[in-house]
C-alpha cells in the first residue's frame, strides 16, 4: 500500500506506521459513537458557585492560562468574503448593498463600521494609499474597503490568526484578542508572576511575539507584575492521514500523501508539557473589554476557590486510601465512597458494594488518583457545540463533555437527549494534574482513543475524509475526574463573526 517515498514521508512527520494503520481502520469501519445515559440535572450533577467571594489564589500556587489560538480568523469574516465574491461576480458598478438590519449582515457591518476597534487603522491604511474611507463609503465602493480589510492590500485580516485581530478599543488603546487574556490572567493570583501559554500555527509565531512584547511591557508596568508568555505549536506527529471517499489514500498532485492537523485534541500533548499547579483553559475569542470583566473575574475566581477546596479534599482522601492499601490498615471508607459522587461526581462501579475491603481500596484509589477538572457550563440557548452529559463508560457511568459529532443521531433516543440538553460547554475549564506522589500525571494515559471522529473536507476541489483526534475537552480528557458548575450566560461572549464585536458585551 505504501511506497518507499510514503514511508519516508510518514517517518519524517514522526508518526508510526502502526498509528497510520489504525487511522485507516477507523475510515473503513467508521468512528465509534459515545452513548449518552442521560442529561445533566441541576443540583444532582451540576451546581451553581455559591461560595463567598474568593480572593486571588495564594502566590504559592502556579497558575497557567492555556489558550488554544492556532486558528486563522478566516471564518470570522465569512460574510464579508461572500459579499466580496458577489461584487466580483456582478461588478462593483452593478452591486447594491441591500438594507438588511440582521445583526450579522454585511449591511450592518458597514452601517456600524465606526464601532469596530480597527476602524481608525483601516482609515489610516487607506489614507497611506491616498484613499478616503468616508469617500469610498459615500460612493458605495465596498469592494475596495473589503479588500483592504481582508487581503494583503491592507489589514490582511483574512490571513491573520484570531489572536491578532483587534477586538476592542478602550481608554484609547486598540486591544487584540490575546491581550484581553493577559488582562484577565493578572487578576487571578497574588503572585508577582503571571503565566500564559498560547498555542499557535508556526507561521504566526514571529508576528505574535512581536506584538506580545509591547503588550507585555504595558501590563507589567500597569499591574507591577512579571508576565511570562509561552508559545507552542501543534506537533506534526499529531497530524492524521486523509483518504478519498472510497477510503483509498488521498494523494497530492506530486503523489505525496495528504496529512491534516488532527484538530484541537492534539493540544493535549502541548498541555502535557506544562508545569503548573492549576491550568485554566479558555478559547481565544471568549473575552470582553476590561469595563465588562467584573462578572467574569468574579465567577472564575469563585470557581478557582471552590476547585482548590475540592483538590485539597481529594488529596487528603487519595493519600488516606493509598496509605491504607500500602500498609494493610483498616479505615472507614464509607464516607469516601459517598464523597466520590457528592463532591467529585464519580460513579462507583455497579458491583462496588459486593467487593472485599481491599478491592474497594483499589477501586477508590484508582478513581481518585486521576487528573481533575472543573468545567463551567451555561444554560443552553441554542449555541452550536457540545455540552455535559452522563454517558456510558466501560461498565459504568461517567461525566463527559460531548460534541454532536460523537453522538449517533440516527438513534432517536440519543438524538432526543441532545435536543433536550439543558447546558452548553463554553470552554471555561480549570485543571489540576498532580498525582498522589506530587508528580504530574501523564495526560496521554487518560485519552479515549476511540473518541476520534471523521469529518468531510475538500482539497483543491476534491472531496476527502479526514480524522480529528479526540477533542481537547472531550475524548482527550475522557478519563479525568469531571465536575460541572453552572455560571451565568453573561460570562460567555464568543466572537465567531466580526459582527459579534458589535454586541454590547464587546463595546467598551
Amino acid at each position: 500500500m505504501f511506497s518507499k517515498e510514503d514511508l519516508e514521508q510518514i517517518k519524517g512527520k514522526g508518526i508510526s506506521l502502526d498509528k497510520i494503520e489504525k487511522q485507516l481502520e477507523v475510515f473503513r469501519n467508521g468512528a465509534k459513537h459515545i452513548k449518552l445515559y442521560r442529561n445533566i440535572e441541576k443540583y444532582q450533577d451540576i451546581n451553581e458557585i455559591t461560595t463567598y467571594p474568593v480572593k486571588p489564589l495564594d502566590e504559592k500556587y502556579k497558575i497557567v492560562s492555556f489558550i488554544p489560538a492556532s486558528g486563522a480568523a478566516t471564518r470570522m469574516f465569512d460574510n464579508l468574503y461572500k459579499t466580496l465574491d458577489e461584487i466580483n461576480k456582478v461588478g462593483e458598478e452593478n452591486f447594491i448593498l441591500k438594507t438588511d438590519n440582521n445583526p450579522q449582515s454585511t449591511f450592518t457591518f458597514f452601517n456600524k463600521i465606526k464601532k469596530f476597534a480597527f476602524y481608525d487603522e483601516l482609515k489610516e491604511c487607506l489614507k497611506n494609499d491616498k484613499l478616503s474611507l468616508n469617500e469610498l463609503l459615500k460612493k458605495n465602493k465596498y469592494k475596495t474597503i473589503l479588500e483592504y480589510i481582508l487581503t494583503e492590500k491592507g489589514l490582511n485580516f483574512g490571513s491573520e490568526p484570531k489572536a491578532l485581530i483587534p477586538f476592542h478599543k478602550e481608554d484609547g488603546r486598540i486591544k487584540y484578542a490575546f491581550e484581553e487574556h493577559i488582562s484577565e490572567a493578572v487578576r487571578y493570583t497574588k503572585s508577582k508572576d503571571v503565566y500564559l501559554h498560547f498555542t499557535l500555527s508556526p507561521e504566526y509565531v514571529d508576528e505574535f511575539y512581536s506584538k506580545a512584547h509591547e503588550v507585555k511591557k504595558y501590563y507589567e508596568s500597569k499591574f507591577k507584575k512579571n508576565i511570562h508568555i509561552e508559545i507552542s505549536v501543534q506537533s506534526p506527529a499529531t497530524d492524521t492521514i486523509a483518504v478519498n471517499l472510497d477510503n483509498t489514500l488521498f494523494r497530492n498532485p506530486d503523489n505525496s500523501l495528504l496529512f491534516r492537523p488532527g484538530g484541537h485534541g492534539a493540544l493535549i500533548h502541548n498541555l502535557n508539557k506544562i508545569e503548573a499547579d492549576f491550568i485554566m483553559i479558555k478559547n481565544i475569542d471568549n473575552v470582553v473589554p476590561d469595563s465588562k470583566k467584573k462578572l467574569i473575574i468574579k465567577h472564575r475566581s469563585e470557581m478557582l476557590g471552590n476547585f482548590l477546596n475540592l483538590c485539597e479534599l481529594k488529596h487528603y482522601y487519595v493519600n488516606l486510601v493509598n496509605h491504607a492499601r500500602l500498609h494493610g490498615e483498616e479505615i472507614d471508607i464509607s464516607l469516601i465512597g459517598m464523597t466520590c459522587f457528592t463532591a467529585f461526581k464519580i460513579f462507583l462501579p455497579q458491583d462496588y458494594e459486593s467487593l472485599q475491603y481491599k478491592e474497594k481500596l483499589e477501586v477508590l484509589f484508582n478513581l481518585l488518583n486521576r487528573p481533575m477538572r472543573m468545567c463551567a457550563m451555561v444554560r443552553n440557548e441554542g449555541e452550536p457545540g457540545g455540552g455535559p452529559f452522563v454517558t456510558y463508560k466501560n461498565d459504568g457511568l461517567s461525566m463527559q463533555i460531548v460534541e454532536k459529532s460523537q453522538i449517533d443521531m440516527e438513534n432517536p433516543s440519543q438524538a432526543k437527549m441532545l435536543e433536550e440538553a439543558k447546558y452548553f460547554n463554553p470552554v471555561d475549564i480549570i485543571c489540576f494534574m498532580i498525582d498522589v506522589n506530587g508528580e504530574k500525571f501523564n495526560l496521554e494515559e487518560y485519552i479515549d482513543n476511540d473518541a476520534i471522529f471523521i469529518s468531510n473536507k475538500t482539497k483543491d476541489g476534491k472531496a476527502l475524509k479526514a480524522l480529528e483526534l479526540p477533542g481537547l475537552w472531550n475524548g482527550a480528557m475522557s478519563d479525568w475526574i469531571t465536575i460541572f458548575v453552572e455560571v451565568p450566560i453573561e460570562t460567555f461572549n464568543p466572537v465567531k463573526t466580526v459582527n459579534d464585536l458589535l454586541r454590547p458585551a464587546h463595546q467598551g
